[in-house]
């Protein structure tokens, strides 16, 4: 059985932790951001994130399938510079498992962390920061309530992530 498949077995195990204490406290507050390292005279500034306009405006998805699919591009599009969308490295950095819960209108409504990985425990705040810049995902009405759902952030050694749902 490949890592990754093993990987995704134990994170299913934890559906049914997901009432436990420890995944329904409160998220910490986002840390400052780091100061950006100074740059060589006349080397090229990094690419800005795309802003919400740049993304596009979401489209209504028709069922859950499609629009957690629509929602991964979307988050890998919101972070081309801290994302892969190759081959998932083994062994990977971590894995941590978000379930994101969104409004009517596809803003995020709330994260809880359903997985922090047990090494490497700040690629948990950098997924919940990349859902954060895809948001809103769009128009939620044709969907059934609740409107949450879970994504498996597959982080590598760099802490580039691939959301789980393009790797299938």
């Amino acid at each position: 059985m490949r890592f990754i498949d093993r990987c995704w077995a134990a994170i299913g195990a934890l559906g049914a932790l997901a009432g436990c204490s420890v995944f329904n406290s409160p998220m910490p507050a986002a840390p400052a951001p780091a100061p950006q390292p100074a740059r060589a005279p006349g080397a090229a500034a990094p690419a800005p994130a795309p802003t919400r306009s740049a993304l596009g405006a979401p489209a209504a998805a028709r069922n859950w399938d499609e629009f957690k699919l629509q929602a991964a591009r979307r988050i890998v599009a919101a972070n081309p510079e801290t994302t892969y969308t190759g081959d998932v490295p083994e062994p990977l950095l971590a894995i941590p498992v978000l379930e994101i819960e969104l409004n009517g209108d596809g803003s995020v409504r709330n994260i809880k962390v359903l997985r922090v990985p047990t090494q490497a425990k700040d690629t948990t705040q950098l997924a919940i920061d990349a859902v954060r810049r895809a948001a809103p995902f769009g128009d939620m009405s044709r969907l059934s309530k609740p409107w949450k759902y879970a994504e498996v952030f597959l982080f590598d050694d760099s802490r580039r992530f691939k959301p789980r749902t393009l790797d299938q």
